[in-house]
């Protein structure tokens, strides 16, 4: 009772001193807490993650978080606090309970940052039942069945890029390969989803049309932590007071193209648009999901075919045994696999999904109610968890050399690499657009090898630089190929 009459006086005494300190008293009692007695204490990393969310952001900013935590992980092991409520896990096994079993855990509020025009995607919501009609709507186009059907517009969109890749090649000049190859998924994204091919690859200037609009979702992700509101003022500060021209014109250019698309489609069609809306879904609604789609189908499979080349090109002796295996094929005749059997063609496919860091980030999901133990640490309800392809397709003891592109790995994986590869993540919330995603890589994959066209190239740089943002950016924009 004495100490406490003595603050109660000191306080009465000194109001205007109280007033001056009683800020700094609270943020030295928070972070006290933070570190010795919040329900993640026990979790080991830095000080700094500990006690604020800045460390994150930062990171997340800058475009070096997965390398940064990489780091982390090397020196405190699996489980590794990045923020105050936040664990990054490089423990495979983590990732039936976070993202598999009953669905999952829920995902972290900060996936609403990919929101479109005001609309609730399928891949941004956090809400399973709002979900749920809307993925069951346009699931079925991603069938193996809908896929085989419409093989051959597919196979046209990929021949269309390999003779505008032939013909780049024949100039001498560096090529941008990964202008080429977004254009391939633009272009096989809307003919096969809206029966509506954008035609990316006929374009004729230095950088595809929609690439603007699709660097613009890519940027979300140096801002994916951010509360959602502060993430949508910020939205509206930056387009209002720093635009940008050639964004502001590629954006444009997809809202005609999927307004177009929307106008022109009934609820009968059984294209993309056409589920939707006959799932009762608005006009502005079907738009942002298109939209969605655009973003996503052209940015990730765009990476991921670049690299593959880049790969292919570099380590030629790789690229003779691809080549070897589908001339082989080819000579069965009637008899020849599919594209789909064929194991180092799909070996080449795999290790360049690994390597190339499409999306290289933590998927973060929140423990729900009840908290988790996961071999015998536990997690209490309410913290962010998550597991990345960075940490999980880099681990040495998985994948020896794990920065090498090395495809004949995956001639026989072991039961760890299947664990530990998550290209496309993993349960109900992965990826839905992944077979698509793969039949892409496979059918281009093939005829790389087919035509031979990556004869004779060499690249400009072994190495690509990333942002590590939630959907990776190559550093300046290009990754390049030269035939000599």
């Amino acid at each position: 009772m004495a100490l406490q009459s003595f603050f109660i006086s000191a306080i009465a005494a000194y109001p205007t001193v109280t007033l001056f300190f009683a800020p700094f008293l609270l943020l030295f009692i928070r972070s006290i807490y933070r570190v010795y007695f919040h329900p993640l204490s026990h979790i080991p990393g830095t000080l700094l993650p500990k006690l604020t969310s800045i460390f994150l952001h930062y990171h997340a900013y800058i475009g070096d978080e997965a390398s940064t935590i990489h780091k982390l992980h090397e020196r405190y092991g699996p489980y590794v606090r990045v923020a105050p409520n936040e664990i990054d896990i490089s423990d495979a096994d983590a990732i039936p309970a976070i993202y598999v079993s009953k669905g999952g855990f829920p995902k972290a509020a900060c996936y609403a940052n990919f929101d479109i025009d005001g609309h609730k995607t399928i891949f941004s919501t956090v809400d399973a039942d709002y979900r749920s009609p809307r993925a069951k709507a346009v699931v079925p186009l991603f069938s193996t069945k809908a896929l085989r059907e419409n093989e051959k517009a597919i196979w046209g969109c990929v021949d269309r890029m390999i003779e505008r890749l032939k013909e780049e090649s024949k100039t001498r000049r560096p090529v941008n390969v990964l202008n080429l190859t977004r254009s391939l998924a633009v272009d096989a994204v809307s003919t096969h989803l809206f029966r509506e091919n954008y035609d990316g690859v006929s374009e004729r200037g230095p950088v595809l049309s929609v690439s603007a609009f699709v660097d613009a979702f890519v940027a979300v992700g140096r801002f994916f932590y951010l509360p959602n509101i502060a993430f949508v003022w910020l939205e509206w500060a930056v387009g209002k007071w720093m635009p940008d021209p050639e964004t502001e014109d590629s954006m444009m250019l997809v809202e005609k193209f999927v307004s177009a698309l929307v106008t022109n489609t009934s609820e009968k069609s059984t294209t993309y648009p056409g589920r939707l809306l006959a799932a009762g879904l608005s006009d502005s609604e079907v738009k942002a999901q298109c939209k969605d789609l655009v973003f996503a189908g052209t940015d990730s499979t765009g990476m991921n075919l670049a690299t593959i080349m880049l790969n292919l090109a570099f380590y030629t002796e790789r690229y003779e045994t691809l080549k070897e295996e589908i001339r082989s094929n080819a000579a069965l005749g009637s008899d020849a696999q599919e594209v789909q059997a064929l194991p180092y063609l799909n070996a080449v496919v795999k290790e360049g999904l690994r390597i190339s860091m499409a999306n290289p980030t933590r998927l973060p999901h929140v423990v729900p109610t009840g908290g988790w133990t996961f071999k015998s640490t536990y997690f209490p309800a309410g913290s962010v968890v998550g597991c990345s392809a960075f940490e999980l397709h880099f681990n040495p003891t998985v994948f020896p050399e794990p920065r090498s592109f090395k495809p004949e790995r995956w001639l026989n994986p072991t039961e760890a690499m299947s664990k530990y590869w998550f290209a496309f993540g993993a349960g109900s919330r992965a990826c839905i657009a992944r077979n698509l995603a793969t039949l892409e890589l496979q059918f281009a994959t093939e005829r790389l090898g087919k035509s031979g066209v990556l004869d004779g190239a060499k690249v400009m740089q072994q190495e690509v630089e990333i942002y590590e943002w939630f959907n990776s950016k190559v550093k300046g924009e290009r990754i390049d190929l030269v035939w000599r």
